[in-house]
């Protein structure tokens, strides 16, 4: 990971512990730099002897190795009873005043750090007059820009949800309003991307492009302000990674979980291994893209990087979990293969794979499909439903069977997971193409067990309810 951008952690995800503390458990994590949010508890720009604890701060990020960003998102730092407040866009001067002091504090703080940047926000509109939050807005930044220009330090402005500055197209015109100035760039939160942004995180970070110098890293829902560890959302990490290693990002991209401060070293540690996984996903991709037949490596290597752990859809957390961590990353390589034109490799990497690796062709089928021969892709299907591997049953019963198997072939596909034991669940299509043939076949499925004394499993019992109308 030393090629692409530095890797940390926010400060504000660690706030039940000494910045000191918390400076020494990310580092050991193995991130390589810091997002420091100027807080009461951490490095307050209001203490007495701001100037020793500054110093104190930057030689133990020298010895730790770590870079540094400097946050100024604390919720209650200028006001006990309102977060957030006052902002750049508070209706009275001396609200707006206190705002603009504490971010040219923080300005003089990251000098003195040799911090990347300042990040800062605009502020939620108290009035419903938004020319004039813009025009107090404009007013404030350009006030900051005067101090960092003096000293230096650039400055990030950045795409809040619910905020003046909302979208990264809010923060571009905000920027070109001001005349571009050079000190003026762009933090970007990828979540953020998620809940409001009309287009990918990915695409963002291609937006964005040259102005970028700070990024928060978490995962979030569509339409919804709440950060999310990775895997939790839909956030795409690994396009997102990709995204600023093809535009030749190299600053701090922080993982910003502020909600998670009670479990922070085990949520500090699971977001590093979600990161390295993705990390080497972003590289995988771009070596098949450019050469795809280094698949035949990579492809075997994705459990050993990216690990073999259950996953859940992210619209269903709590629903059936029908693949692996390594399933999903080489569904994401046969994306790319299939980009490249070498759909046919897919034959060879089933047919010479351990049981993992046939797991992953099955479920990458449909990426490639329309690419591939379907009748090369059926008989990758029929080979695993002649197994009793329940992973690799479930697996060909995905959407490319859905799509392609024959009727009877299908039937016995559903027929083979009752018999043993994959929850139909896993089975793409299932209430489509269920059919008056299939429930004839379950009924007499249930009744040879029933007939021997045996438990009718409960998928078939739904199944049969479902067909009957609700009635057994």
């Amino acid at each position: 990971m030393t090629d692409g951008p530095r890797l940390g952690y926010g400060t504000n995800g660690f706030a039940n512990h000494p910045l000191g503390d918390a400076l020494a458990v990310i580092a050991d994590l193995g991130y390589t730099a810091v997002a420091l949010t100027l807080d009461h508890a951490h490095l307050d720009p209001y203490a007495g002897d701001l100037a020793c604890r500054v110093d104190a701060v930057r030689s133990r990020l020298a010895e730790l190795g770590l870079a540094v960003v400097v946050e100024t998102g604390a919720r209650y730092l200028l006001d006990p009873r309102r977060k957030h407040h006052p902002t750049l866009v508070s209706p009275r001067a001396e609200d707006r005043d206190r705002r603009v002091d504490l971010l040219c504090r923080a300005v003089r703080v990251a000098e003195d750090l040799g911090a990347d940047c300042v990040s800062f926000w605009s502020g939620t509109a108290e009035d419903t007059d938004a020319a004039a939050s813009l025009t107090r807005l404009d007013e404030g930044v350009a006030r900051v820009l005067a101090e960092a220009a003096r000293r230096g330090v650039p400055l990030g402005l950045e795409p809040e949800p619910g905020m003046v500055v909302e979208r990264l197209g809010d923060a571009l015109a905000l920027r070109a309003r001001l005349g571009d100035p050079e000190p003026l760039r762009i933090t970007l939160d990828v979540g953020h991307c998620v809940a409001v942004e009309p287009e990918s995180a990915a695409d963002c970070v291609r937006r964005a492009g040259p102005l970028l110098v700070n990024v928060q890293l978490d995962d979030m829902l569509p339409g919804v302000h709440e950060h999310l560890e990775f895997g939790e959302g839909e956030l795409d990490l690994a396009d997102t990674l990709g995204a600023l290693d093809e535009i030749g990002y190299r600053g701090v991209a922080a993982v910003e979980l502020p909600r998670h401060s009670h479990a922070a070293p085990e949520v500090a540690a699971r977001s590093m291994a979600a990161l390295r996984s993705a990390t080497w996903l972003a590289g995988a991709r771009r070596r098949v893209r450019e050469r795809p037949e280094t698949i035949r490596t990579l492809f075997p290597a994705a459990g050993r990087h990216c690990g073999r752990g259950p996953v859940r859809p992210a619209s269903d957390p709590a629903g059936v979990v029908h693949g692996t961590a390594d399933d999903v990353a080489r569904v994401r390589l046969l994306e790319v293969l299939g980009e490249s034109g070498r759909a046919g490799e897919v034959v060879d990497l089933y047919r010479y794979g351990d049981d993992a690796e046939k797991r992953g062709v099955l479920r990458g089928l449909s990426t490639v499909d329309g690419m591939l021969p379907v009748e090369d892709g059926l008989e990758l299907v029929r080979d695993a439903l002649r197994t009793n591997d329940t992973r690799l049953v479930a697996a060909a019963l995905g959407p490319y069977a859905a799509a392609h198997l024959d009727d009877h072939g299908w039937r016995h596909g559903v027929l083979k997971c009752l018999f043993v034991g994959v929850p139909l669940a896993a089975v793409a299509g299932l209430a489509e193409r269920a059919d008056e043939e299939l429930t004839r076949m379950v009924t007499d499925f249930a009744a040879e067990r029933r007939a021997a004394g045996r438990a009718v499993p409960a998928d078939a019992e739904r199944l049969l309810t479902g067909a009957s109308g609700g009635t057994a």
